[in-house]
């Protein structure tokens, strides 16, 4: 049984880790991706309080270790892509069940010379934007929901990669075939796996709440344990991390990709979000209905989260590398596939972009805005940062909800959906979030934009480059 967060300090470390002789830590890199080491315990007792050095070329380098095209500041030749402070959260303490138990710590990144976060660490960023909040007594409520598809590794391969190098994508067979949602037999086919997953995920403080079968070949689902919104995003991050290592054992490999496969639905990554007072009240939930609202959809939807939902309206368009960071993620983004495409929103409406979730279909404390626009694919601290700070910015500045709700039977990007289309591309959305007057550098700053918005051009300059298969095939005989 861990000791609850609060009463894990610096003094109670030794005895906490009596038994051990090692430690594991790790940062979340900007796609997301867990960079850490393993460390000896006395090592880690030393440094537990005021950090260590950690090479800032996981923000220097993509998911594949290649140096950006582009210098950018946090990491470079110039600075000799130096050391960053990594400075260990107590609160993030957990045991890997899957690696004997060994304690395990998220660690924060600072500006060595400043101690100021770094701009574009995803923890640090989504501190910044829910400080903004914490200095009214406010704090928020999170929730996550992740699809994905899951493949069979073809031999004794321990991983896809191999194999991959001499076959196509597309032969990679996958969990099961078919499409089956919310099956209570097809589980059985791999309950081993099945169950694994969840029990495990519970052992390592990320519990699921929901836990089924998607409609796909090899699809899961899983909504996450609602919790405060930082705690929230950890346990996203660490979700995959808890599939990825549970599976590996199973031969299977998960993939959350935003869109996997042509001509089926993608992988998406919904998040829930509620602002709460200090006592833990719900302040998007409005005490008397409000016959008089100029929608019925948000009758019941306090001032507080009228502004939030105006503000996230707003915004949408200039933080979708945020929502959706890859070539990919905008396959995923296409009409008639369950996927929002404009900017959008209506009462239970789960095709919009904002889908508002309030009495009387839900208990006025469950009130709250799911935001459908991410896929499984996006880094989920950057994604909780990009809400909060949008809605706030909607609160500070009391705006109006710009646009009309969808109605219930209306289909995204019809004749009824007077909202903008979203971006279609990684590079158009990267260049609305770069452009100079972007909502994106108002809340986040120009030093993130920069930063992450290189991270993205050079993701954007390899596929470029990229020769694909659906090239070869079309014109290597016809032109």
């Amino acid at each position: 049984m861990m000791p609850p967060p609060d009463e894990i300090t610096i003094e109670r470390l030794p005895e906490l880790l009596k038994d051990d002789n090692s430690v594991k830590l790790a940062g979340i890199d900007v796609d997301g991706v867990l960079r850490g080491k393993l460390v000896s315990k006395k090592k880690f007792l030393s440094i537990a309080k005021s950090g260590f050095g950690f090479c800032s070329v996981i923000f220097g380098w993509d998911m594949h270790d290649m140096t950006y095209m582009r210098e950018l500041k946090i990491s470079n030749k110039e600075n000799g892509y130096h050391d960053l402070l990594a400075i260990p959260d107590l609160k993030s303490f957990r045991r890997i069940p899957w690696e004997n138990d060994i304690p395990f710590f998220l660690v924060s990144f600072y500006d060595p010379d400043t101690q100021e976060p770094i701009s574009a660490c995803p923890r640090g960023l989504l501190k910044t934007q829910l400080d903004k909040l914490k200095a009214k007594g406010y704090d928020a409520m999170a929730g996550a929901e992740y699809e994905f598809f899951q493949f069979k590794v073809p031999g004794n391969e321990s991983s896809p990669a191999p194999y991959l190098l001499d076959n196509p994508p597309h032969s990679l067979p996958s969990l099961t075939e078919g499409m089956f949602g919310y099956s209570i037999t097809r589980p059985v086919h791999n309950k081993d796996y099945f169950y694994d997953i969840f029990d495990t995920c519970a052992k390592f403080d990320c519990n699921i709440e929901g836990w089924h079968t998607e409609s796909g070949p090899g699809v899961f689902e899983a909504a996450l344990e609602f919790g405060q919104i930082s705690e929230m995003a950890d346990r996203a991050s660490l979700f995959k991390y808890v599939v990825k290592s549970t599976a590996t054992k199973y031969g299977i490999t998960p993939c959350f990709m935003a869109k996997p496969k042509q001509g089926l639905p993608g992988n998406s990554g919904h998040m829930h979000c509620s602002v709460v007072d200090k006592d833990g009240k719900n302040l998007f939930f409005r005490e008397q209905r409000d016959e008089n609202a100029k929608w019925d959809d948000i009758s019941q939807l306090s001032d507080l989260g009228r502004h939030f939902l105006a503000g996230l309206l707003d915004g949408l368009p200039s933080v979708m590398p945020l929502l959706a960071p890859t070539i990919n993620s905008y396959k995923r983004l296409v009409e008639n596939f369950w996927a929002p495409v404009t900017v959008s929103w209506g009462l239970e409406h789960r095709a919009a972009s904002i889908r508002i979730i309030a009495p009387p279909t839900s208990k006025p404390g469950a009130t709250r805005f799911e935001i459908r626009v991410p896929g499984a694919d996006a880094n989920p601290s950057y994604v909780m940062a990009a809400i909060l700070g949008l809605g706030w910015r909607g609160v500070e500045k009391k705006m109006e909800i710009p646009i009309p709700p969808l109605n219930r039977g209306a289909d995204v990007g019809g004749s009824e959906d007077v909202g903008a289309r979203l971006a279609k591309s990684l590079k158009e959305a990267t260049d609305v979030f770069m452009a100079k007057d972007s909502v994106a550098r108002e809340v986040f700053g120009d030093e993130f934009v920069e930063h992450y918005g290189g991270t993205r051009q050079h993701e954007i300059r390899l596929w470029d480059e990229a020769v694909t298969d659906w090239e070869m095939k079309r014109y290597i005989e016809t032109v």
